[in-house]
């Protein structure tokens, strides 16, 4: 048995589950301690993890309670004091996406990262995700030749209740959705093709939840809540802001030259991503994007049509816990990492780098789709997290 790893949180509402997975007494690991301004928060913690375990709403309580490291799960606009005050503080985190709401936030992280030595995890858990794994996989055993381009459609039926009910409709908390939600897949999609945007136009609109009236007063708020609302436009209880677009379009042009693209809407009856990865020599695309659900198909042959199934197909297998096995799998690489420093799957550099994209592309959007550069990462912080 080694040194028992003590873990803390910061928050503990939607992805409170996800702190709760690095409690493996059983491999040396144990969720001990909570930070959230919630009495209710502090009450459902010490139901699931044990009377005995330590509350506060204060999270600089934290630094006194000998923590080796603390998941950062805090509102988004909240993530760049949380991350700078503890890695200064010589704290290792777990920093839950995206990094922060601004460019210059995760630089600022980036750059307390450093200065510190303390550990930065940022939570890109899509990396993990079946399909996206399975994608990468052929890429990188050269099965479509060079990759040229990649795009992403995001479907979000969930969009209204996730997205329009509470601080995330406001752009003073979350910049926009094209940020926000988009984080995920812009680095995927950096991922997949190889390289970062450098330069991004979009356009984007708030099209339907703009137009709904029932909003909740400055002072209000409710728990969100998954319904199945429908149509869209009977969504009622807004955020008392709503000032974030609900339904963008991005073109990137990476700096190895390819070209890819999203797209995301927050009113859609369905709800799943598809990416589809053109190269040189094939072209994969995935069809759902949950596991048991989802099948991964790639066409590296020439045909004179529309052909249904692939060259090659890879039905994605059934997988247990949160989003579709992703989370168990990113929590468990979080503690190797700070046990061993073992290189992650992802990288506090991508994560600004998908930032950067989404806060450069909603720049383009309020100003109409111009081309907008995505500003380059310090040279020095690029060999410091490489």
């Amino acid at each position: 048995m080694g040194k028992t790893l003590r873990i803390g949180a910061i928050g503990w509402g939607l992805r409170g589950g996800l702190a709760a997975i690095a409690n493996r007494p059983e491999d040396d690991a144990e969720l001990v301690a909570l930070a959230d301004l919630s009495p209710a928060a502090h009450a459902k913690f010490k139901e699931r993890m044990g009377d005995d375990k330590y509350v506060t709403t204060n999270y600089l309580d934290l630094l006194d309670q000998n923590l080796d490291a603390v998941f950062v799960m805090s509102p988004d606009w909240l993530h760049e004091e949380h991350a700078c005050t503890l890695l200064a503080a010589g704290m290792n985190i777990y920093l839950e996406k995206p990094m922060a709401i601004t460019t210059e936030g995760c630089d600022r992280i980036l750059e307390t990262a450093k200065s510190s030595g303390s550990k930065l995890f940022v939570g890109h858990n899509m990396r993990h995700f079946g399909v996206v794994q399975k994608i990468k996989q052929w890429i990188d055993e050269g099965k479509i030749g060079e990759v040229k381009a990649g795009w992403c459609r995001h479907f979000v039926s969930y969009g209204g209740d996730a997205y329009f009910r509470d601080w995330h409709a406001d752009r003073t908390k979350s910049t926009g959705l094209l940020l926000q939600k988009g984080a995920h897949d812009i680095d995927v999609l950096h991922w997949l093709c190889g390289g970062y945007s450098e330069t991004v136009s979009a356009i984007g609109d708030l099209s339907v939840y703009g137009k709904i009236t029932d909003r909740l007063k400055p002072d209000e708020s409710i728990k969100v809540e998954f319904r199945k609302v429908w149509p869209p436009s009977s969504l009622d209880k807004l955020n008392s802001v709503v000032d974030v677009e609900d339904i963008n379009m991005m073109l990137m042009k990476l700096n190895n030259g390819v070209l890819a693209s999203y797209q995301q809407c927050h009113y859609t009856p369905d709800a799943w991503r598809n990416y589809t990865i053109i190269g040189s020599e094939g072209r994969i695309e995935n069809f759902g994007d949950s596991p048991g659900k989802s099948v991964v198909r790639m066409w590296n042959q020439n045909h004179q049509g529309y052909v249904e199934k692939g060259d090659l197909e890879y039905e994605v297998p059934v997988a247990t816990g949160g989003h579709g096995g992703a989370d168990e799998l990113i929590v468990g690489e979080f503690l190797d990492f700070l046990r061993s420093g073992t290189t992650s799957v992802t990288s506090p550099i991508a994560a600004r780098q998908s930032v950067a994209a989404g806060v450069a592309a909603t720049q383009s959007v309020r100003s109409g789709g111009a081309v907008v550069q995505v500003p380059p990462v310090a040279p020095d912080l690029t060999e410091y997290f490489k």
